[in-house]
């Protein structure tokens, strides 16, 4: 049964950032914490299970996840400068019957405030930031909540400011790598998932520029494990993809959300903004794409003898989510609409399967 969400939908990201967490995640009940007892990435964790780059705004929404035994939280994606929100709203939930494959995104999906099981929604935010003194002061007071067997990761997204030039831009992926790397952060996540600057709109698409741009971040920080969110890629693009980057990064998180237009029950665009008709789509709809990932990231570490982690997400809303992603190959697995609307998910899952 759904929960008030976390994230409340009827406020503004900025009401959200300012006053929530809101409901189970604001009910002052603290988990304890197992044994340290899994390895990812050179770190000892309690539990493989945390929640993506999202819906955890700020050190508060971070404390709340540690405290509801979500063991690996990442904190939302920050910039180099100041980004605007997108204008409310900025969540929706989607009416999908079944899975939103590929073909089927093509076409609109009605979304509208309300939110049923399966769950999935639409998400719009634009990845907002607030100034890097703030985000940077926040991100430190996040990473000290951990417990042992707690492990706090953060989201960069490099942008193409105007004035920049493509060097530049790659320093900007560089340099916030850095300042994640510097807050404290033992585990970096770069957002190479979302409309973007590669060469077809998503940075992971365009495999020479990945490549180009994990590397210059690896070398900046070094032997900190470089994590890098990518999107649903065919067989031939993940394979392209591996082969390229897969000795240059530690890990790989899969999927964001699964784009597609998005409209009122009327007919009308149902978010404000030209640039708004298309929206990521994420939750109980997107879950094959996810464990497809995670399936295939997981065989092409074996064919090409490589080491890296993966994180598997997408759609993980109810405790036998979770084992699937495990079977599937994911080191650790993460969910994001369904802690959103059930704070008490981790507990949940960790009693359900106690040995992961």
């Amino acid at each position: 049964m759904l929960q008030a969400p976390f994230f409340d939908p009827k406020k503004t990201y900025e009401q959200n950032w300012e006053q929530g967490p809101f409901n189970g995640f604001a009910d002052g009940v603290v988990l304890p914490v197992g044994k340290p007892r899994f390895d990812f990435l050179g770190q000892k964790i309690s539990y493989p299970l945390g929640i993506p780059a999202g819906p955890l705004l700020n050190g508060k929404f971070v404390k709340a996840a540690l405290d509801k035994g979500f063991d690996v939280p990442v904190h939302k994606t920050v910039r180099s400068r100041v980004r605007e929100c997108n204008e409310w709203p900025n969540v929706l939930g989607a009416q999908i019957t079944g899975d939103l494959t590929i073909e089927m995104a093509q076409h609109p999906i009605i979304v509208s405030n309300e939110y049923k099981e399966p769950l999935s929604i639409t998400n719009s935010f634009g990845n907002p930031s607030y100034k890097p003194d703030v985000w940077m002061k926040d991100l430190k007071e996040s990473v000290a909540y951990a417990k042992s067997g707690q492990l706090v990761m953060c989201s960069f997204e490099g942008t193409k400011w105007e004035g920049f030039s493509a060097r530049d831009y790659i320093n900007d992926w560089v340099q916030g790598a850095q300042m994640i790397k510097d807050a404290g952060v033992k585990i970096v996540e770069t957002n190479f998932s979302c409309p973007n600057e590669g060469a077809t709109q998503l940075l992971c698409f365009d495999v020479p520029k990945t490549r180009l741009v994990a590397d210059s971040i690896k070398n900046k920080i070094g032997d900190t494990p470089l994590v890098i969110k990518i999107a649903y890629l065919e067989e031939k693009e993940l394979r392209e993809l591996v082969k390229e980057t897969g000795k240059i990064v530690d890990g790989y998180s899969a999927i964001n959300s699964i784009p597609a237009p998005v409209i009122n029950p009327d007919g009308t665009q149902a978010l404000p903004g030209a640039h708004r008709v298309k929206s990521g789509v994420c939750g109980h709809a997107g879950k094959w794409a996810g464990l497809d990932m995670t399936r295939r990231l997981k065989s092409l570490r074996e064919e090409f003898g490589l080491k890296y982690g993966i994180i598997g997400c997408g759609g993980v809303t109810v405790t036998s989510d979770f084992k699937e992603y495990r079977e599937a190959g994911a080191d650790v697995v993460m969910t994001a609409t369904g802690a959103m609307w059930n704070p008490y998910l981790a507990k949940e899952i960790k009693n359900a399967y106690p040995d992961a």
